[in-house]
């Protein structure tokens, strides 16, 4: 039998089939870096605790850059039979180093290791999705910058209700995506919690500072019960419930993406390099990308709900179940991170049809509540005047015209309130420019809006881009 790390005990071999339905290799050595960079910082605890003496310590940090240049180089081979990434590195490193290598896995358990790695990687990974989706807030930032004057129809239940700029409906998603950023950086500190030191699930006998190696790696804290230190995984729930909230935002813009570009629509032309033809159909021009992202949506929800299943009837401490936590992040950080990305170069790219919207807030009596608020201003009770309006918008309904289009003398009909200054307040744009309350659709809020995104993309950039 192949002699196992842990086969002290065991006296015949694990079965073929057990071997390979077991093995993590296949997918943990995605964590490889993660490994040595936790196997430095262990190393460098066991010299404080008098386990390595500092000459052995540099010798493992040697070894283990060696490690990472073969592992890097494709020179590596991965054994199915070693189980996971770390007994393929101390495996290596043990053949490097003879008896030395296998002095690291002192006051250590795969337990704290695993978690340590885990943590890191999805550290990284929350890092990188803050970067990306500060990209995609820019892009949107920068296309409303170009459209604070463009107006189309602002709806409710998917039917036009009232005229906001595209600006201020491109910022909306703005402030979606600013609230991903913030719960990502929020899930960062419970991501940086150490593990380290808690061994198995009793911490250990050596003379261990989980602080120091919690320092080691740069995280912000260490564990403060061992138990939960190798068992907890809310952490990676907690990240792709983050995965999850962004595709949602991201899936509600393909939703509009898909309708806007829609002929029956008209707002969007859709990027050659961002839809497909049909293969029966020479006029089609699909919005495919959008479909898709909305399509992976689910995807990423599935990934959260097989964590979720995964924990919920854990006892404490380990078990081998959470080895089926790391392929469900590792799909969801992928659609995540390709998906945002793909969203800021769509968007970026995307060409509105400012003439289509015009034309849509004129079909809508976009108008009317503007209509509402004049006689209410002149003295109507709020009530009163939804009802006078609503009779107008019957009225041009059956005649074919937009309230601004019905004649003054044919509109004073409908109330003594109403007076020739009535025209102005009809407008789309002053409609538009009257909506100043804070956060509102007004030209100035909008500018005001992109102003405050400017900044704060200028304060990540003065911090060095630390996200």
């Amino acid at each position: 039998m192949t002699k196992k790390m842990w086969g002290g005990r065991f006296t015949e071999s694990v079965a073929a089939e057990v071997e390979a339905y077991t093995a993590s290799v296949g997918f943990d050595r995605l964590l490889y870096r993660q490994d040595i960079t936790g196997s430095k910082a262990h190393a460098a605890m066991l010299v404080k605790a008098g386990v390595l003496t500092a000459d052995e310590a540099q010798k493992i940090r040697e070894g283990l850059d060696t490690i990472l240049q073969e592992i890097e180089s494709g020179a590596l081979s991965w054994r199915d039979d070693l189980e996971d990434v770390h007994m393929n590195i101390e495996h290596r490193l043990t053949e490097l180093l003879g008896p030395l290598g296998r002095k690291l896995h002192t006051g250590r358990s795969r337990n704290d290791q695993v978690n340590l790695d885990f943590r890191l990687y999805v550290s990284s990974r929350l890092r990188q999705w803050r970067l990306l989706l500060s990209r995609l807030v820019k892009v949107l930032a920068d296309r409303a910058s170009q459209h604070v004057h463009t107006i189309l129809p602002g709806y409710t239940h998917l039917q036009p209700a009232q005229p906001i700029s595209l600006g201020h409906h491109l910022l909306a998603y703005a402030q979606m995506f600013r609230r991903d950023f913030d719960r990502a950086g929020d899930a960062l500190a419970r991501v940086e919690v150490s593990p380290l030191g808690a061994a198995a699930l009793a911490g250990t006998t050596y003379a261990l500072d989980p602080a120091m190696t919690a320092a080691e790696v740069g995280f912000q804290s260490h564990f403060a019960n061992s138990l939960d230190a190798v068992s907890d995984r809310d952490y990676v729930l907690e990240a792709t419930f983050v995965g999850s909230v962004i595709m949602a935002h991201l899936s509600r813009l393909c939703e509009e993406i898909i309708l806007w570009a829609n002929p029956n629509f008209g707002y969007v032309a859709l990027p050659d390099a961002f839809a497909t033809g049909s293969s029966i159909m020479p006029q089609k021009k699909n919005p495919d990308v959008a479909e898709l992202m909305r399509g992976k949506t689910g995807r990423v929800y599935g990934d959260l709900m097989s964590l979720l299943t995964m924990v919920k009837g854990l006892p404490l401490a380990y078990n081998r179940d959470m080895q089926e936590d790391k392929e469900p992040f590792f799909d969801a950080d992928a659609t995540v991170s390709a998906s945002v990305s793909i969203m800021a170069d769509m968007m970026h790219a995307m060409i509105f049809r400012p003439e289509n919207m015009g034309r849509a807030v004129q079909a809508g009596f976009l108008n009317a509540t503007e209509l509402a608020d004049y006689l209410v201003t002149k003295g109507m009770p709020f009530r009163e005047a939804h009802h006078v309006t609503g009779a107008v918008v019957a009225h041009c309904e059956k005649k074919g015209l937009g309230i601004e289009m019905l004649p003054f003398e044919e509109l004073a009909e409908f109330s003594d309130l109403i007076n020739e200054d009535v025209a102005d307040i009809l407008a789309y744009e002053t409609a538009v420019a009257r909506r100043t309350t804070p956060g509102g659709t007004a030209y100035q809020n909008v500018e005001k809006q992109i102003s405050d995104i400017e900044m704060w993309l200028q304060a990540l950039e003065d911090g060095g881009g630390s996200v």
